[in-house]
C-alpha cells in the first residue's frame, strides 16, 4: 500500500466503498477597487453565457463540448464539459469554469487568466481546453497577446494536472511552470510521459523574484512532504489588482448555486428530492436545495444529516420510482436526509467566509501544521482583498486577517484576532467531521496516513 501521499485518491475509493457496502450508490455583483482608486463593476460584465443569450456570441455546439480523453480522469460531465468565461476585474482577470464530480454530485473547476502588463497573459490551473475553453482564451489572446505563463500550482491535484499537458500544447509559445515535487499514481513518472512539453516546462523557483513575471506577481509555495509523494500549493498575487489565486488551500460555499451548475440542471434536481419517489420540479428553490445538499455531500462525504435507505427498502423505492433510466442511476436513491441538513448547511456555509476543507483540516495539514503556518503567514503579509479559489465560490471577498484565521485550528491559541463577526469564523459542526475522523483513523491503523503532529 502507499502511503498517506495517495491520500486524496484512498479517499475516494474509500467514500464508494462505504456506500457500496450498502450497495448505497451515491448516485457578484462585485465592486473592485484597484490600487489607483479605480472602482469597476466587475462581475457585472458580461459572462460568455450572458452575451449568447442576448445574440451578441456564437451559440456553442455540443461538438465543442467534447472532451474525448475523460477516461485518464473519468470525472463527470465525462466527454462532455461545457465552459463559462466571467470577467472578474474589468480587462484584467477572467475565470474560465467548467464541472467536475462523481454521481451528480458536481462543483465547479476553474482557471484563472491574467492580463500582463506588458502584453500577453499568464494561466493559473488550466482546466480541459475544449474548442469552446480554446475559442474563448483565443479571443483575450487576440485583444491582449499571447499566453506567455501556464502555472500548475499543486502537485498532488489530479484533476488539475492532467489538463496541463493538452492545454500547454494548444499554446506551444508558453512557459509552463509546475509547483515542486510532481508524483503521478500508481506509477511516478516523468512529466514529459505524462504529455508535459518537455522543453518548455520547469519548476517554479522557491523565490518568487527569480520568476519572469516577478514583478506583476509574488507567489509562496506550500510543499509539504508525505513519504513517497507531497501536497503542493503555490498561492500567487497579482500586485496591481490586489487579488489573490489559491487552488484547494481556501472555500468559501455560496448560498445559491454557481452559475456553471445551472447550465444543466439536472444535478441539481437529482439532489433535491427527498426520496426515489420524488420528481423535482425545475424551479429556484429545488436548485438551491440541491446545490445546498451537493456541497455537504462533496465536502463531508457522508454528513450528519444524512441517512442511509436499507437495501431492501432502496430496491423497493426503486421499483416504484416515476423513473428508471441510467440518467436517474435506474431509480436507485439509497439515502434519505434528515430535517438537521439545512442547519447542517448553514453552518457550513457561514455566511460566506473563506475555510480550509475538512479533508485538508483533518488528513493533511495537521501532518506538518508549523510548515502550514508559516505558508498562511506568508500569505497574509500580502496586501490583497479579494481570493479567487479553484472550486466552489468564484470571488471571495476576503483580507489577510481573514485568510490566517481560515488556518487557526492548525493553532493551539490562535494568535489572529477574533474580532471578524464570531459568527464568520465558527468552527464546522463537529458530528459532520465524524466520518472524516473515522476515516483518518482507519488510513493511521492501515499504516497508510500517519497520526496528526501536536497542535502549534
Amino acid at each position: 500500500m502507499v502511503r498517506l501521499v495517495f491520500g486524496l485518491t484512498i479517499i475516494l475509493t474509500t467514500m464508494l466503498s462505504s456506500f457500496l457496502t450498502q450497495t448505497d450508490i451515491i448516485l457578484k455583483q462585485s465592486v473592485i477597487t484597484l490600487n489607483n482608486g479605480t472602482t469597476m463593476n466587475s462581475l457585472g460584465s458580461k459572462s460568455s453565457v450572458e452575451l449568447i443569450e442576448q445574440g451578441m456570441y456564437p451559440l456553442s455546439h455540443s461538438k465543442d463540448w467534447s472532451w474525448p480523453f475523460w477516461p485518464a480522469v473519468p470525472l463527470y460531465p465525462y466527454g462532455r464539459r461545457r465552459t463559462l468565461r466571467k470577467e472578474i476585474v474589468f480587462d484584467t482577470i477572467w475565470t474560465f469554469e467548467q464541472l467536475q464530480g462523481i454521481l451528480y454530485t458536481i462543483v465547479p473547476i476553474r482557471m484563472t487568466v491574467v492580463k500582463l502588463a506588458a502584453g500577453g497573459l499568464l494561466v493559473y490551473a488550466p482546466v480541459a481546453p475544449t474548442t469552446e475553453c480554446v475559442r474563448l482564451v483565443n479571443e483575450l489572446v487576440a485583444k491582449h497577446g499571447e499566453v506567455k505563463y501556464i502555472i500548475l500550482p499543486t502537485s498532488s491535484g489530479l484533476e488539475h494536472k492532467v489538463f496541463v499537458g493538452p492545454f500547454s500544447r494548444r499554446f506551444p509559445q508558453a512557459q509552463v511552470f509546475v509547483a515542486p515535487h510532481q508524483w503521478s499514481f500508481p506509477f511516478n513518472l516523468p512529466l514529459s510521459w505524462l504529455g508535459f512539453p518537455k522543453k518548455r516546462t520547469q519548476e517554479l523557483p522557491e523565490d518568487s523574484s527569480l520568476a519572469p513575471f516577478a514583478l506583476e506577481f509574488d507567489y509562496a509555495i506550500l510543499d509539504m512532504n508525505l513519504g513517497r509523494g507531497s501536497f503542493a500549493e503555490v498561492a500567487v498575487f497579482h500586485k496591481q489588482t490586489r487579488t489573490l489565486l489559491v487552488t484547494d488551500s481556501i472555500l468559501s460555499v455560496p448560498v445559491d448555486p454557481p452559475e456553471i451548475l445551472q447550465l444543466d440542471p439536472y444535478p441539481l434536481l437529482f439532489h433535491a428530492r427527498d426520496n426515489a419517489l420524488e420528481t423535482s420540479d425545475d424551479n429556484e428553490d429545488n436548485r438551491r436545495k440541491g446545490w445546498q445538499r451537493i456541497s455537504l455531500f462533496a465536502l463531508y462525504f457522508r454528513p450528519s444529516a444524512l441517512e442511509l435507505t436499507p437495501i431492501g427498502q432502496m430496491f423497493r423505492d426503486a421499483l416504484k420510482a416515476p423513473q428508471r433510466t441510467l440518467k436517474t442511476y435506474f431509480g436507485l436513491f439509497p439515502f434519505r436526509w434528515r430535517e438537521t441538513w439545512k442547519q447542517a448547511f448553514d453552518a457550513l456555509q457561514g455566511q460566506g467566509r473563506p475555510f480550509v476543507a475538512p479533508i485538508l483540516q483533518i488528513l493533511i495539514f495537521p501532518q506538518a501544521p508549523r510548515q502550514v503556518l508559516n505558508w498562511a503567514d506568508t500569505v497574509a503579509n500580502w496586501d490583497f482583498q479579494q481570493i479567487i479559489p479553484c472550486h466552489f465560490d468564484s470571488l471571495i471577498f476576503a483580507n489577510p486577517r481573514q485568510f490566517r484565521q481560515a488556518f487557526a485550528f492548525l493553532e493551539k491559541n490562535p494568535s489572529v484576532s477574533n474580532d471578524f463577526s464570531s459568527s464568520k469564523s465558527q468552527p464546522l459542526l463537529e458530528e459532520d467531521l465524524r466520518f472524516i475522523k473515522e476515516l483518518e483513523a482507519s488510513l493511521v491503523k492501515r499504516g497508510i496516513a500517519t497520526p496528526a503532529k501536536e497542535k502549534v
